[in-house]
């Protein structure tokens, strides 16, 4: 079975979708509406800016989900999902493209997603760090005894990698105990504050109301979602697990396991870089994987 998987913030990059833009008049049409959507030229940014310049908030989650989406409806009579997936951000960038929610839609709630977050990472200075090489099980500890400071596992990217997100003298804490028990690295991240964590509470509170106002379909293939790293078809599931998507962790390494018990035997990547495809490699080395 084909699965389609698309990625999250972090994978954006200086030029991304240009050659789409200049070789498919689709991908145009999608990128031109895209732009006025938002009221500025993202199209400008993404292919003539700089890192810093992608890094900007506003930016940053509708680009991914631009060149996302984008990639995937490119591919015509190639795009065939049979399911789909998305991490973190890009769920949102799945759902469209299976049908659940219209490309419009689904630009409007990331844009509103990215400036919600962005609004509570201002509210309480926070941070995320990767640990690696670590057992699930012990890294969800180590947050547990952070008494006082808010520390919970974030992402579940694969096996023995996981990030922590939290308050800054929160994951200080855990990232010390997580090297004293064994970690072979426990490295803060550059990003602006402490996503799935219950620091975003006040984004999820201000998200919930968009989510509830958009039209939600049922989708033509099972998608993912996080929050369970189950398949879900009914659209009050998907708005429910949407809303929670926010504070929760991002069950992805579940999710790939899930999807390849349900069937999934290649995995395609839609959207700038490939991280998605090495996490998959680590966590199912039996399947094909690959990018557009």
């Amino acid at each position: 079975m084909k699965a389609f998987v698309f990625p999250g913030q972090g994978a954006q990059f200086a030029g991304m979708g240009k050659d789409l833009y200049e070789n498919s008049a689709a991908a145009k049409e999608l990128a031109e509406r895209a732009n006025e959507i938002l009221g500025y030229r993202i199209t400008d940014i993404m292919f003539d800016g700089t890192d810093e310049d992608l890094r900007q908030t506003r930016v940053t989650q509708p680009a991914v989900f631009l060149h996302s989406v984008v990639s995937a409806l490119s591919m015509s009579d190639g795009f065939e999902p049979e399911m789909t997936a998305g991490h973190s951000l890009g769920e949102f960038s799945a759902l469209v493209v299976a049908g659940a929610l219209s490309f419009e839609d689904g630009l409007r709630l990331v844009y509103a997603r990215a400036m919600a977050m962005q609004k509570a990472c201002e509210l309480e200075p926070s941070i995320m760090a990767a640990i690696i090489g670590l057992a699930d099980e012990k890294v969800e500890e180590i947050c547990a005894s952070v008494t006082g400071e808010v520390c919970v596992p974030a992402n579940y990217n694969c096996q023995g990698q996981i990030v922590i997100s939290g308050s800054l003298k929160g994951v200080e804490m855990a990232c010390e105990r997580m090297k004293e028990a064994g970690a072979k690295r426990a490295l803060p991240l550059k990003v602006g504050g402490a996503f799935h964590s219950p620091l975003m509470g006040p984004a999820k509170v201000e998200l919930e109301a968009a989510i509830h106002a958009t039209a939600i379909h049922t989708p033509k293939c099972p998608v993912y979602q996080n929050v369970d790293a189950l398949p879900h078809t009914d659209p009050a599931e998907i708005k429910k697990n949407l809303v929670a998507q926010l504070t929760a962790s991002v069950r992805w390494t579940q999710t790939v396991k899930n999807m390849v018990a349900d069937g999934a035997t290649d995995f395609t990547e839609c959207g700038p870089g490939a991280v998605l495809q090495g996490l998959i490699k680590k966590i199912a080395p039996e399947v094909n994987t690959h990018g557009i």
